[in-house]
C-alpha cells in the first residue's frame, strides 16, 4: 500500500512539474494556409444566374444563355436560339411566378461549371440543371438548361 502511495505522489509530483515547465515554454503559432480558390470563387459564374432564377429575370438570365443551347422545360426538350429559349423561359414564369432558388450542387472540370438547384416557383418545386462552358478566359455561356418538377 505504501508502495502505491508513493507512485501516486511521484506521478502528481511529476505532472506539477512537468504542467510548470510547459507553462514556461513560449508556444510557436501555426501558420495558417488560405485556399487556392474558395468554392464561391471557382462558381461566381452561377452567382448572378441563381438571382435571376429566384427573380425571374428572364431578360438578364438570357445574357448567359449561348447563341443556341439545349433547353427542357417540364417534359418539352429542345435545341433553340437565345430568343427562342427567353420566350419559353418567359411563359415558364409567366405560370410559375418565382419565390426562390437554393444551389443543391456544384461542379466544375476545365471550362465546365455544372450546377443543379430547387426552384420553388407556382407553390411547386422544380429541379434546375445548367450546363455552361467556357471558350477561354471567364466568360461562361449556359449551354444546357433544364427544368423538371422536384418530387
Amino acid at each position: 500500500m505504501k508502495k502505491q502511495a508513493k507512485i501516486v505522489i511521484s506521478a502528481a509530483m511529476l505532472l506539477l512539474s512537468g504542467g510548470a515547465a510547459m507553462a514556461q515554454t513560449p508556444v510557436t503559432p501555426v501558420k495558417t494556409y488560405k485556399p487556392v480558390a474558395s468554392p464561391e470563387g471557382e462558381f461566381s459564374v452561377f452567382s448572378s444566374i441563381t438571382k435571376y432564377l429566384a427573380a425571374g429575370d428572364v431578360a438578364s438570365l438570357s445574357s448567359w444563355f449561348a447563341d443556341n443551347l439545349d433547353l427542357t422545360v417540364l417534359s418539352s426538350s429542345r435545341n433553340c436560339s437565345k430568343a427562342q429559349a427567353r420566350q419559353i423561359l418567359r411563359n415558364f414564369f409567366g405560370t410559375y411566378t418565382p419565390r426562390s432558388f437554393e444551389v443543391t450542387h456544384r461542379a466544375s472540370e476545365a471550362n465546365k461549371k455544372y450546377l443543379i438547384g430547387i426552384l420553388n416557383a407556382g407553390g411547386e418545386n422544380f429541379q434546375v440543371t445548367i450546363y455552361a462552358t467556357s471558350s477561354g478566359g471567364d466568360t461562361y455561356k449556359i449551354q444546357q438548361l433544364g427544368i423538371a418538377r422536384s418530387y
